[in-house]
């Protein structure tokens, strides 16, 4: 169970895979701006309570694992990072503005894949679960 977070009510182990860039891709995550991106992102993972497994920030995109409490869905935690984290960066940098106008930092769209346990393991487990039930169940009779 050590691999396993909990809340109030639950038990999880929800980890995502999620990169996003830059609007236009312009390869813009360079020097100083990439520790800002960096920061705020850890920042703001710490404020949602959201584990940073891996991270990556490369010129033109953005690649983070992380694990996100089921109380939060995956595109409000992603709109969330991406929102305040673009305001965070138009604060810091004003050359920003000139080149992003609008306020918009980040790309529209956004790439989430699901990490997680193994297929076999989980049906294993489930075969396992089920066994388990009917032994508990045969003793009781016997008893």
């Amino acid at each position: 169970m050590g691999r396993f977070n909990k809340l109030a009510h639950a038990v999880y182990d929800c980890e995502y895979h999620l990169v996003w860039c830059p609007k236009y891709r312009f390869r813009i995550l360079t020097g100083e701006v990439v520790m800002l991106a960096r920061d705020i992102i850890k920042q703001l993972c710490e404020w949602k309570k959201i584990e940073i497994l891996e991270g990556n920030v490369q010129r033109d995109h953005i690649h983070l694992v992380l694990s996100i409490p089921p109380k939060y869905s995956v595109s409000e935690m992603i709109g969330f990072l991406k929102g305040k984290s673009a305001i965070k960066m138009f604060d810091w940098y004003l050359d920003l503005k000139k080149r992003y106008w609008g306020r918009h930092f980040w790309a529209k769209g956004y790439c989430v894949s699901t990490v997680g346990l193994d297929e076999e393991q989980i049906r294993k487990y489930v075969r396992w679960q089920l066994k388990k039930d009917k032994d508990m169940d045969q003793d009781k009779l016997l008893k």
